[in-house]
């Protein structure tokens, strides 16, 4: 079973990954590959007895579009992603909150009502959940949180920003940012379904992926990167034991 997880994930014994260069909690903003995720590949080579070969993209919906081009992709787990991808469980998570005009007004914000307008980053975990789980808001979306921002600051009639709230904790000052959170956004490690071609294979790899986040929880290593990388506080460790 090892072997043939090895041979479908890291044929040659190079294990190419697709990693999401969007999310400034997960990789570094450096000509390198540095940070969590990166670190979690580099593991899961490790496990293999592969080297690493990253293959970059500018966001998660272009990983997600490009699966044919690696074998694991470290972005975060969607039912819609899932379509296409077979998911560990989480190995991070990060909250997504809104934020809304109304500084200084007390009580409670709906956003989820009609006529409302909400800002989002398009193709984000957060996007793909709103447009699962909204019943009355629209969404307005644009190329990266900070567009969407941009969407936000320049545009009265729309009522909220949807976004990680590490990111929106930036904007503040000017703007409320709720309490709580509507979704954490589940970091895993997904493979391409067209990679696992027959039940037991896919058997295979769903155990090794499952196993390998286990170990890396269990040890302390996800707590250790997380650490390592200064993002305490901002991403959270998985609890052990989802799906």
């Amino acid at each position: 079973a090892a072997r043939r997880t090895a041979l479908v994930l890291a044929p040659q014994s190079v294990l190419r990954v697709g990693i999401n260069l969007s999310n400034f909690l997960l990789v570094e903003k450096t000509s390198s590959f540095r940070g969590v995720s990166p670190s979690m590949a580099a593991f899961i080579a490790a496990k293999l007895g592969a080297t690493v070969e990253f293959v970059p993209y500018a966001n998660p919906g272009a990983l997600t579009a490009d699966s044919a081009n690696f074998a694991i992709g470290l972005v975060a787990n969607e039912p819609q992603r899932a379509e296409k991808m077979l998911f560990s469980p989480p190995y991070a998570e990060i909250e997504a909150t809104f934020l809304v005009r109304t500084k200084g007004v007390d009580g409670d914000v709906v956003v989820d009502v009609p006529g409302n307008v909400v800002a989002v980053s398009e193709g984000a975990a957060y996007d793909l959940y709103l447009t699962r789980t909204l019943k009355h808001a629209s969404l307005r979306r644009a190329k990266g949180l900070g567009a969407s921002f941009d969407l936000f600051r320049d545009d009265p009639s729309i009522a909220a920003l949807a976004g990680l709230r590490p990111k929106l904790v930036e904007y503040q000052d000017r703007y409320d940012l709720l309490p709580g959170r509507f979704m954490a956004v589940k970091q895993s490690i997904g493979v391409p379904r067209h990679l696992l071609g027959d039940p037991a294979t896919e058997h295979d790899v769903t155990n090794f992926l499952r196993a390998a986040v286990e170990e890396a929880l269990d040890t302390g290593l996800v707590e250790r990167l997380i650490d390592d990388f200064q993002v305490t506080g901002r991403l959270t460790v998985a609890q052990p034991g989802q799906e």
